[in-house]
Parts: C-alpha cells; structure tokens; sequence
C-alpha cells in the first residue's frame, strides 16, 4: 500500500426505495463529489434531480466492467480527487458491485470513507421481530443447480436467523425449495420495502411459500428466516461406529468421514470424530500388540 494520496472515496447508501430515507451527510456528500461511480446511472440522476443537486461526472459501474474502472478510479484518487460510489440502491458491495473498487482505491492509498444508511438487510431484520444478535446473509441463491443444493444443506444446518435476496421471477421457487425441507420454520417475506405496494408475509414457511407462488404481485424480495429449532435425535452409538468404521475402511480421511457420517445421523461433527479418534485409538493398540 503507498503513502496517502489525498483521494478520498465515500461508500455511500441511496435509499432503497423511498427517496427521503436518504441522510443529510450522503446529500452533502453527493453534492461536494468530483465524480459519482454509479452502479445505475439513471437511478442516481434521479436522486440527484429530486434534492437539486446539480450532477458532477457520473460514471457507470456495473459487475461487467467493475474490475475495469476499479483501475480508471484508483488513477483519479491518486490525482486527490474525491470520488463516491453508490449502488443503484442501499449500500455498496452487500450483493451490488463495490468491494473491487474499495480494494483499488485502498491500494492506491486513498482514504475509505462510510456514508452509512438504507441496508434491505438492516431494514428487513429490524422489521422481522427475529433476533438478530448473531444472523447469516446470503444474498442471492445460485442459479446452479449443485451450488444452490449445497447452500439449501448449509441453510437446513444453520440455526441462526438468516437473511436472502430474491427476484420477482425466482421468489416462488426458492421459497418451494426451502418449505419443502423444513416447513415450519418462522419466516417473514419483505416485498417491495419502502415503497408504495409495500408487503410482509408472516409465517411458516410452507404457509408462506404458498402465499407468495398464488400472488400475482411482482417486486423484490428480502426472505428472513427466523432461528431454527434444533432437533435431538437419539442415535445409537454402535451404529455410528460402524457407519465411520465403514468410512475410514475406505481410506476416506477422519475429517471427511466424521462431515459425512454426521450429516447422515443428523448428529455433531464433534460427535462422529471423536468416535473416530476411538476407532483410530483401538485400531493402532491392536497393531502394536
């Protein structure tokens, strides 16, 4: 990293939706900007032509070109320039583009400024009634059929409050995809937050999936899903030896097969490997023997 250079980029939150959640800082900051990296350029003109803010150079940044003029910005920091970036709605780089540019502008020695405001993440957590001292985002579900399985596993192991992003064209499905693995979980589903046809929908999760696949309204979904219960199950120990016996027999690693075993018998990972440490133990006695 060099020296500072005198640049400094702000990071700063649009609204959402509503254009008066907007802060008084990000005003004065637009306002004071040599230069705007805009994810949306028409979203930014118009929140700059309703606060009468007359409209420095604005420059498109999107996930296709970001890498790209994460250089171009950099270069213009390097020269003192004051920059911001803005999404074409909440806050940058929470599953919109942002965080090559922070990378670049941080390399270049330029200072890193927070305009903190609108989040749908926030927003919808504080409106869930869920607890949210400790909570997973994921933004959007992969379209890929084997990473989008492996994310509904990690979701069904998870048991904190968890937050997704989802489109109109999409919400239905995901939403099937989840109730299908555990229908009673708590969920509110956020459309269209801070804006005219605002909606929540309250429930179980198969209650609400059901609700929103036999809508016909459209907008942008923010799914909260409450904590899960954790379910004991009463395994028998035997079994689990002999599932992880037949595991390691087949020269899978002790951390593999306690991850498999485990996931298998609904059990702790902690639990299976330390019923494999036995096996190991016993095995290496017999051998010494």
């Amino acid at each position: 990293m060099t020296g500072s250079t005198g640049g400094v980029l702000y990071v700063v939150a649009t609204p959402i939706g509503n254009l008066e959640d907007v802060t008084q800082r990000a005003l004065r900051v637009l306002r004071e900007a040599d230069w705007i990296a805009a994810e949306d350029t028409r979203a930014t003109r118009k929140l700059l032509t309703r606060f009468g803010i007359p409209s420095p150079r604005i420059l498109s940044c999107f996930v296709a070109n970001e890498a790209r003029r994460a250089k171009e910005l950099a270069e213009r920091l390097t020269r003192g320039e004051t920059g911001v970036l803005v999404s074409e709605a909440g806050t940058p780089g929470i599953s919109d583009p942002g965080a090559k540019i922070v990378q670049a502008a941080t390399v270049a020695g330029a200072r890193v400024v927070p305009v903190p405001g609108a989040s749908a993440v926030t927003a919808a957590l504080s409106a869930s009634g869920f607890p949210a001292d400790r909570f997973t985002f994921l933004g959007f579900l992969p379209s890929s059929r084997r990473d989008r399985a492996e994310l509904l596993d990690r979701i069904d192991r998870t048991l904190d409050t968890m937050v997704l992003y989802e489109s109109p064209r999409r919400a239905a499905r995901t939403l099937a995809d989840l109730s299908g693995r555990a229908p009673e979980r708590p969920c509110v589903v956020f459309r269209e937050m801070t804006k005219m046809h605002e909606e929540a929908i309250r429930g179980a999760l198969g209650d609400v999936a059901s609700r929103v696949a036999a809508s016909s309204s459209r907008g942008e979904y923010v799914i909260v899903l409450g904590p899960a219960v954790a379910v004991v199950v009463a395994v028998d120990k035997d079994d689990l030896a002999r599932a992880m016996a037949e595991e390691l027999g087949r020269g899978v690693s002790l951390s593999e097969a306690a991850r498999d075993v485990a996931r298998h018998f609904g059990v702790s990972r902690s639990e299976t490997y330390r019923v494999g440490l036995a096996l190991r133990g016993r095995e290496e006695e017999r051998e010494t023997r």
